[in-house]
């Protein structure tokens, strides 16, 4: 007899759901027979599948061992057993679906150990917002890399917020990436209740994402950009193609699907260069930093779509080595409870030091833009 805790980062699911995630080689059917035959209760009570978790919750599965074994698809558990319990009953929490827990502990805590620069600007029960500085992965690339989705598991288990057997049904992830290059704000999923809520939100664009940027020439106010944006995998670039905005409804799917929107406000102008605050509305891969230099204004430090020459002044004086991107703020949505601590909340991640070492270089002085918005 098993028997596995509800937490409350599992809470929300349907049963069903989470038994299929637990026990992916089962099939649904297969399920839904133990469900009615006893052989799979919840709260030691018969259930249907349809029951929504709730932390605290015990699911209990009459499986001999090597029958959960093969369910959840491992034959073996090295270095891993089932830990008996006082009465009779065997937790499987421990189990990491035959992965060796020491080294995948070791790993997490390699990567918060190692990544010591990411800060954490606001946590509660279900999400936590990270501060990225460039050159950290969002999330790895390759398997040797660290990223910020080790570092998160690393911190949480350090701070006792996550235990290792709760991996066995529920990872805490990143729920939007930035580039490599650019830092600031990450949305981060610390449960599956967590997960949903910004999927949602990113989903139906209610979250507002605001970026800071250095980018060339004065730009006078501020507007929207609006286009369809085709990718090279090959090349990892974009190209964009602009769009008539009362077009975009009658567009094909597969262009309504590539449309992307980006609006961008002045904050001041330094010489050669502006300082701009950038709403991202849809969210694509380099779509800021193609937009911005589709309509002459490319990002300090952006190779891929900038001015080289530009960049090169900039890089030799004051060691700007990539794009000058920041996701500096948020500002969420009315939300009801469990996360109404969010509704409307703001959270502001400061600019990076290199911001502060180049504002003011250039040809001329600072001057201030007073422009309108660029429009509701």
């Amino acid at each position: 007899m098993y028997r596995f805790e509800i937490t409350q980062k599992d809470a929300g699911q349907r049963l069903d759901k989470f038994l299929g995630r637990m026990l992916p080689e089962a099939g649904s059917g297969f399920l839904h027979k133990m469900l009615r035959k006893k052989n799979i209760t919840l709260n030691e009570k018969k259930a249907d599948g349809a029951e929504r978790l709730t932390a605290g919750d015990s699911v209990m599965i009459f499986f001999s061992e090597e029958t959960l074994l093969k369910f959840m698809g491992r034959q073996t558990l090295p270095g891993n057993s089932a830990e008996e319990q006082t009465d009779g009953t065997s937790s499987v929490g421990t189990m990491l679906f035959g992965v060796d827990r020491a080294a995948v502990r070791q790993e997490y805590l390699a990567a918060y150990a190692k990544l010591q620069k990411i800060a954490v600007l606001y946590e509660n029960a279900h999400v936590l917002l990270a501060d990225k500085p460039a050159g950290v992965l969002s999330q790895k690339a390759e398997q040797k890399d660290l990223s910020l989705n080790e570092w998160l598991i690393g911190y949480l288990l350090s701070s006792g917020a996550l235990k290792e057997e709760e991996l066995t049904y529920f990872k805490p992830s990143v729920c939007n990436r930035l580039d490599r290059n650019t830092s600031g704000i990450v949305l981060c999923a610390k449960s599956l209740q967590g997960a949903r809520m910004l999927g949602d939100i990113l989903r139906d664009r209610t979250l507002h994402k605001y970026y800071r940027t250095y980018v060339k020439g004065t730009v006078a106010g501020g507007s929207y950009i609006e286009g369809y944006l085709r990718k090279d995998e090959t090349r990892n670039r974009v190209y964009i193609e602009p769009v008539d905005a009362c077009a975009v409804s009658a567009a094909p799917e597969s262009l309504r699907h590539s449309y992307i929107k980006t609006g961008y406000q002045p904050i001041r102008t330094e010489g050669d260069k502006t300082l701009l605050e950038v709403e991202l509305i849809t969210g694509k891969s380099h779509q800021i930093r193609a937009h911005l230099a589709g309509i002459g204004h490319p990002i300090l430090g952006d190779y891929k779509y900038g001015d080289k020459e530009w960049n090169d002044a900039y890089r030799s004086r004051f060691q700007v080595r990539a794009q000058l991107l920041h996701a500096y703020r948020v500002v969420f949505p009315q939300l009801e409870e469990p996360f109404a601590d969010l509704s409307g909340r703001e959270v502001v991640a400061e600019l990076p030091e290199i911001f502060a070492r180049v504002a003011g270089a250039g040809n001329g002085h600072w001057s201030v833009l007073k422009s309108e918005p660029p429009c509701d």
